[in-house]
């Protein structure tokens, strides 16, 4: 839930965290609202700030600073969100990373910055320049802007009146601002924010020399910086309503039980924190984006401001509803928390606006998730590159199968599976052991080819729980014939009584001579028409435990007794199937580890995904079916409309893409949750995302969506939604998961 992946930047935010904790207690905070508000006199905690040297960390050596970059900086910002530290830090940075960004211009105005200025940005659109002989003339009266009064240095934006599309950016000092000019002043306002100051610049005519001009200043590049800071601000608001609403929850009784053992409380904060990490997840990657090509900084900071900023509007607003009366009290910091998330929000713009610009965006640009260059890896790449110039060699004989079932057999699939190309991560002989930057690598060499990295369906997860605990010749019989695509899965686990529910299982089996009896009924199989084998939970012993009494079984499919009856879908599609076991022989040497061991495999199947690096495919209200109509012309509602539906839609693939490629680089540094969290949270927002992205997509037909035929697919769609609701686990379920397992919740 914070924005550090390695050591040094967890140090960093441990360092500031402490920092702020003994500068800036609240208690001292709400003591002194009328100097942090207003902007006069002296900042209480300006001075300590410079001491520690966080002002100047971001700037460059060239003027005395530590050149520590954009990712750097969100993680200070984050933690002092955190800890709600006040005062001119964060509009300060505002101003100094922006200028940082020129290309002339600027060294004056960053000498003072480094030199301990405070400062703020204003880079609205209301103030409007004319050259005139010796520079501008500057006429507007600016938006709201963060830290203006009491700036020392104000960095301002203006457009160019006789240049359509071009702007004006300048700087200005402290002692134009103080009343002696009449075409200067600052206006002060009242803050919903009382921990800093908020004003509007009003210019009247004001002259601007060329020495005060900056150059070079990208509109995307500011538009990053921005978004990354305040969001970074926002994510630091979510993570601190979190944590109180649930340490609140845990200890507050109601009813003679911890409100924290109620299910309604339960989902509520673990809702809350799928909201902080996807807010985390979109600030961490607007700031690596920092050096990306501007169609990447365009996107991404677009994200940030659509996602995180509002986060830490409606993640303060739950944490007050969950404190009850007392978060509702002035007494109660919350409150704080929630001005400051409305004045962040505020200050990066309207959502309608950024959901606008990212729409527009996503017609044009796909996110770029890799973290390797064509020079990682070498030898691994040359080995992988030989193979697979082979494998285009071959011929296309797959046999393809119906419904979500993988093709069958091959001779391109037969030598990846002999190369370990098929699931390389999986250990020798069967893979190659590789890890998140090899799996990288190999994954770019499909792409480069147009070649389609294998999937073998429900084995994606069967074969992991084979090679941990299947006996040799288990593995032996089927990892290597499933590889290369001789064999199909499918898994036997839910039921008609029991749902979720494994530990509630009534399928029975009983002991036989060389084996077992398999009676009962399974739902909502996939794949189970096309599939060779099944795994499947039976109970062996109904005298223990529910979990304690579970066994692993790999049945034949093709075995006598074993009936499968499609299920027809709303969608008029049959994908799933029920399967009834009527006295199913299996042999013992098809129970995998021992009788019992049921239960812990079950975990080990249902756990098991291979490494995401960053992409986000959506089955159903995905970015592409937005493009899709948007291209068609088949919606009843305006273009814009649609753009903006693309944009909301884009920035949650964005938010899955970006928690994949967090979760694969902090594995990669060791610093995994230990919590496994992230699996929990993206399966939840992954379901989450596509509801309310296909309903949007349905949204935007009007009498178009009457019809809902295949080749009108928008509808279908929609209809398609329950499956990823209910499909490994309700949304409620995995919501009890994250709410007992992660944070710690009462049962």
């Amino acid at each position: 839930m914070a924005l550090p992946i390695d050591d040094d930047q967890r140090a960093l935010a441990d360092s500031v965290a402490a920092f702020a904790r003994r500068t800036a207690p609240i208690a001292s905070t709400r003591n002194q609202f009328d100097a942090f508000s207003t902007g006069t006199g002296p900042d209480p905690v300006w001075d300590a700030v410079v001491r520690q040297g966080l002002h100047n960390m971001h700037l460059p050596e060239s003027v005395g600073g530590s050149d520590c970059g954009l990712p750097a900086l969100t993680v200070v910002v984050e933690e002092f969100g955190r800890a709600l530290f006040p005062g001119p830090y964060v509009p300060t940075v505002l101003a100094s990373a922006t200028a940082s960004t020129a290309s002339t211009g600027a060294d004056d105005l960053l000498a003072a910055f480094d030199g301990g200025a405070t400062g703020a940005l204003v880079a609205g659109n209301r103030l409007t320049a004319r050259a005139v002989d010796g520079g501008w003339e500057v006429e507007g009266t600016s938006d709201p802007t963060l830290g203006l009064p009491g700036a020392d240095r104000v960095l301002v934006r203006a457009a160019l009146a006789d240049t359509p599309g071009e702007d004006l950016w300048f700087w200005l000092d402290r002692t134009e601002l103080d009343g002696s000019t009449t075409t200067a002043k600052v206006a002060s306002c009242e803050a919903v924010d009382l921990t800093r100051s908020v004003g509007r610049l009003e210019l009247a005519g004001h002259r601007i020399g060329h020495g005060r001009a900056l150059s070079g200043l990208d509109p995307d590049r500011v538009d990053l910086v921005v978004a990354s800071l305040l969001g970074a601000e926002a994510s630091g608001i979510a993570a601190w309503c979190l944590e109180t609403a649930v340490e609140y929850v845990r200890a507050r009784h109601q009813f003679g039980r911890p409100v924290g053992s109620f299910q309604a409380v339960q989902h509520k904060a673990a809702l809350m924190l799928v909201r902080s990490q996807v807010a985390c997840a979109a600030v961490w990657d607007a700031a690596r984006a920092a050096d990306s090509a501007s169609d990447q900084r365009r996107l991404v900071a677009a994200q940030a401001a659509l996602t995180a900023a509002p986060a830490g509007v409606d993640q303060a607003l739950d944490c007050i509803s969950l404190l009850g009366g007392i978060g509702f009290t002035w007494e109660h910091d919350a409150h704080l928390y929630w001005r400051r998330a409305v004045s962040v929000a505020s200050a990066v713009g309207t959502e309608d606006a950024w959901s606008t610009r990212l729409g527009e965006a996503a017609l044009h640009a796909r996110r770029d998730f890799s973290f390797i260059d064509a020079d990682s890896l070498p030898e691994v790449r040359a080995r992988v590159s030989g193979v697979l110039d082979d494998v285009l060699g071959l011929p296309e004989d797959e046999i393809p199968t119906e419904g979500w079932a993988p093709s069958r057999g091959g001779a391109r699939r037969a030598r990846l599976a002999a190369e370990g190309l098929t699931a390389p991560h999986y250990p020798e002989p069967y893979g190659l052991d590789a890890g998140p930057v090899e799996q990288a690598v190999i994954a770019d060499e499909f792409a480069r080819r147009g070649l389609a990295q294998p999937d073998t369906g429900i084995a994606e997860w069967v074969l992991p729980t084979l090679i941990a605990h299947g006996s040799e010749e288990q593995q032996k019989r089927f990892v290597p014939a499933t590889l290369r695509g001789e064999l199909v899965w499918c898994q036997l686990f839910s039921e008609p009584g029991a749902g979720s529910d494994l530990a509630g299982l009534s399928t029975r089996a009983r002991k036989v001579d060389g084996g077992w009896v398999l009676s009962g009924q399974k739902v909502w199989n996939s794949q189970a028409r096309e599939a060779d084998w099944g795994v499947c939970l039976a109970r062996t012993d109904s005298d223990v435990p529910k979990h304690a009494g579970l066994t692993y079984f790999l049945v034949d499919m093709n075995s006598t007794g074993v009936d499968v009856r499609p299920l027809r879908q709303v969608t008029g599609i049959w994908e799933f199937n029920e399967v009834f076991l009527d006295e199913v022989f299996v042999s013992d040497d098809c129970v995998v580890a021992g009788p019992g061991d049921g239960w812990r495999l079950a975990v080990t199947t249902l756990s098991n995904e291979r490494l995401k690096m960053g992409t986000a495919k959506f089955g159903h209200g995905s970015a592409d079916m937005v493009r899709r109509l948007l291209d068609g012309g088949e919606y009843g509602s305006s273009r814009d409309e649609v753009v903006r539906v693309l944009g909301r839609n884009t920035a949650r693939e964005l938010s899955v893409g970006a928690m994949n490629l967090k979760t694969v680089l902090q594995r990669l540094h060791g610093s995994e949750d230990a919590t496994g969290s992230a699996t929990s949270v993206q399966k939840v927002f992954h379901a989450i995302a596509q509801r309310e992205g296909s309903r949007a997509l349905v949204a935007l037909l009007g009498p178009l969506g009457c019809v809902g035929s295949p080749e009108e697919p928008y509808v279908q769609d929609y209809l398609g939604v329950p499956a990823v609701l209910i499909g490994g686990g309700t949304i409620e379920i995995q919501l009890n998961v994250i709410a007992q397992r992660v944070l710690g919740l009462p049962r």
